[in-house]
């Protein structure tokens, strides 16, 4: 199969040139699809260098509309027969690519979610940030009837076919709900693996906030509602 890394960048000037790397080295037959989300602080430049580069390709938004519009965007650019969401700020690790792909490629899932709450090493940051994402998961895990211990991960990997059968329309950080409760609602396959995370603090460039936590909130019982 061709796997699709789907990478959506805003102001990572400092980790997108390592975080690509990263991604050419791991050994699958792939494309990456790397969508600026209107960086200001260089990052747009450094992506020019990869537009004529076989296996890329490159995407640019003429204003910030945030991460679900640059998926969204790579969405629409993809070839590729499993997609992978890969964030550009090196806080996942796509040497882990194997464990994300394997429930896949073996046919026992469709949809599989990289988890930072299954035991793998982790950087210790923030109590607050690790209960929101608990309160968050808890309560998309009751309107979805599922039992994931991480919601809000970056790493989902997923068949075109659940792509396909889906209508995204989040355009921040809801977009992780909303992907979780429509795929639920397909029944669709679902696995979780553990995964590493070197996480970043806000001095570093961290850009999620309190504000996306009660967004997502509104989002998660927005959609048991209405979809």
């Amino acid at each position: 199969m061709k796997i699709s890394v789907v990478i959506p960048v805003y102001n990572e000037k400092n980790t997108v040139r390592t975080l690509i790397e990263r991604v050419e080295a791991t050994p699958y037959e792939k494309e990456i699809v790397l969508v600026d989300d209107y960086s200001t602080d260089g990052t747009r430049e450094i992506l020019k260098e990869y537009e004529s580069k076989e296996g890329f390709r490159v995407v640019y938004h003429d204003k910030n509309r945030g991460k679900g519009a640059a998926l969204r965007t790579g969405f629409k650019n993809l070839t590729g027969d499993v997609i992978i969401i890969q964030d550009a700020d090196l806080e996942y690790n796509p040497s882990e690519y194997g464990v994300l792909l394997e429930p896949i490629l073996d046919g026992r899932a469709d949809v599989v979610y990289g988890s930072r709450f299954l035991s793998g090493p982790h950087r210790v940051l923030f109590f607050w940030h690790y209960v929101g994402n608990k309160v968050l998961t808890t309560l998309s895990n009751m309107f979805t009837n599922l039992n994931l211990t991480d919601m809000e991960t970056c790493y989902k990997v997923f068949t075109k076919k659940v792509l396909d059968s889906i209508t995204l329309k989040c355009d921040r950080f809801g977009f992780e709900p909303e992907f979780t409760s429509k795929i639920a609602r397909k029944n669709f396959r679902i696995y979780e693996v553990p995964i590493s995370y070197s996480g970043r603090d806000y001095s570093e460039g961290k850009k999620i906030n309190w504000k996306d936590g009660v967004a997502a909130i509104w989002f998660i019982i927005k959609f048991r509602l209405t979809d």
